[in-house]
């Protein structure tokens, strides 16, 4: 049996990144990219978050995340705001500005939906959605387990 998954969810990260840029390029919205969409998303579902929560809802990086939050913190997107319990530590907030691109990239994301599931049955879809959800707390597991024995070293 050759099992391809990994290729396969690697090309489909691929194209549909492509292809969500074009739809936003398409609908004139450059207020925010797709990797910064992500991050929107996460905070969109709850603000006033620390980076570690933000890269562990995303998968992204902390030190990619850094980056980017600084380039949106620029173009007005997220703020800083100290964690009021340890002033050492910050949490990310969305501006009005990314509130009010919510909308437009719900729109993309449900274009980009019935890209993903087109021909595909209500049950299909549920049974994807939950397989992808299996895979990907296997691979969360796999990344908490392997990254503790790093640690260890």
């Amino acid at each position: 049996m050759n099992i391809q998954a990994g290729h396969i969810i690697s090309q489909i990260k691929q194209i549909s990144g492509r292809i969500f840029e074009r739809i936003l390029s398409k609908r004139n919205i450059d207020a925010f990219n797709g990797a910064q969409g992500r991050i929107l998303y996460v905070l969109w579902q709850e603000d006033y978050i620390s980076l570690k929560e933000l890269s562990d809802r995303t998968g992204l990086a902390a030190t990619t995340l850094t980056s980017m939050t600084d380039r949106m913190e620029s173009s007005g997107l997220v703020a800083r705001i100290p964690d009021e319990g340890d002033r050492r530590k910050t949490k990310l907030a969305l501006t009005d500005k990314a509130r009010s691109l919510q909308s437009d990239y719900t729109a993309v994301s449900d274009q980009m939906n019935g890209i993903f599931y087109a021909g595909f049955s209500k049950e299909e879809i549920l049974q994807c959605e939950a397989m992808l959800g299996r895979i990907y707390k296997n691979l969360k597991e796999y990344d908490s387990i392997s990254s503790h024995h790093a640690e260890k070293g």
